[in-house]
């Protein structure tokens, strides 16, 4: 599974770069706060809402430790999504 730190994310959508985002946490967890500009898919609807899901080269997945966001790899692997990369350490890791 490929992975990227919440550092080189940061460093990245400091420098301008729209990156696709995908924060697969629950409500009460992202009303704390969410990457700017991620999209806001809890991990049970992604099935219902793939259809949100852009296909795109590079497509980065969060939750708040990384666990969750993995299994949605997984899943999202399955219908045929490429260049998925988990957000290492998740949103415990990230710095704002």
């Amino acid at each position: 599974m490929n992975t990227i730190l919440p550092s080189e994310i940061k460093k990245r959508l400091d420098l301008g770069e729209q990156l696709a985002i995908v924060d697969v946490r629950e409500d009460d967890e992202v009303a704390a706060g969410i990457i700017q500009g991620a999209i806001h898919i809890p991990l049970a609807q992604l099935p219902d809402r793939l259809s949100e899901i852009p296909q795109v080269e590079e497509l980065i997945l969060v939750c708040r430790s990384g666990n969750r966001s993995g299994r949605a790899i997984s899943f999202l692997e399955a219908q045929g999504y490429k260049g998925l990369k988990n957000m290492t350490g998740g949103m415990l890791e990230w710095e704002d």
